[in-house]
């Protein structure tokens, strides 16, 4: 490493150090070993959502590990099983309602791009803004989960937040619309993709606010 960059990597940690953000995410100064984690995430999130109405408790269980990893504290697949379970007694319900509401859109969206009806373009912006916002939403009350372990509380925290942080809502969107094109342009790429969303969803729940509601 040049001493360039190690002056820059020191005045990193010594900058951390000041603002606390290495005492509370402890598990996050080890780079490499966050980053692996990101992609087994991603591999269990892929794995545990296979059965389609059962990706809301695959992200939320995702996220609860990775939260728990960045604390330093225990994160093991059992630690995973036991959330995806605990999320799955009701996330069945909100994974049901995905399932139908993307199901929708999705025909939407073909039925406009066949170009055969009036107004094709705006139907077609309309379901993509809505399939858009769906996802992100998606993301972002499952990152909250964990912290509510409940979704009608992760619900409502995800609203409140959306409406104090609407710049971490803005890196939310970013980061839903990379995953797609990534999966979208190379499948394969789908599992560490979501790893990332997860990731990404988590931390801008954590996002300092000037009040939660």
């Amino acid at each position: 490493m040049s001493p360039r960059r190690r002056d820059a990597a020191g005045r990193g940690r010594q900058a951390a150090l000041r603002d606390g953000s290495a005492l509370r995410w402890p598990g996050a100064t080890a780079k490499f070993a966050l980053f692996g984690e990101v992609l087994w995430v991603g591999v269990l999130c892929c794995i545990a959502g296979l059965a389609i109405v059962t990706v809301p408790a695959s992200f939320a269980a995702g996220s609860a590990h990775l939260h728990r990893f960045l604390r330093a504290e225990d994160s093991t697949v059992r630690h995973f099983a036991a959330d995806f379970t605990a999320a799955l007694r009701t996330g069945w319900v909100v994974g049901v309602a995905l399932l139908v509401a993307a199901a929708l859109l999705l025909v939407d969206l073909v039925v406009a791009g066949s170009r055969t009806l009036p107004g094709w373009q705006l139907v077609l912006a309309a379901g993509i803004v809505l399939l858009l916002g769906l996802l992100v939403a998606l993301a972002g009350i499952t990152a909250r989960w964990q912290a509510a372990r409940s979704w009608r509380a992760a619900g409502h925290l995800w609203l409140t937040d959306a409406r104090q942080d609407p710049a971490g809502v803005a890196w939310l969107v970013a980061a839903v619309v990379l995953t797609a094109m990534v999966g979208w342009q190379l499948p394969p790429l789908v599992i560490p993709g979501v790893g990332c969303l997860v990731f990404a969803a988590l931390a801008t729940s954590v996002r300092e606010r000037s009040s939660r509601s």
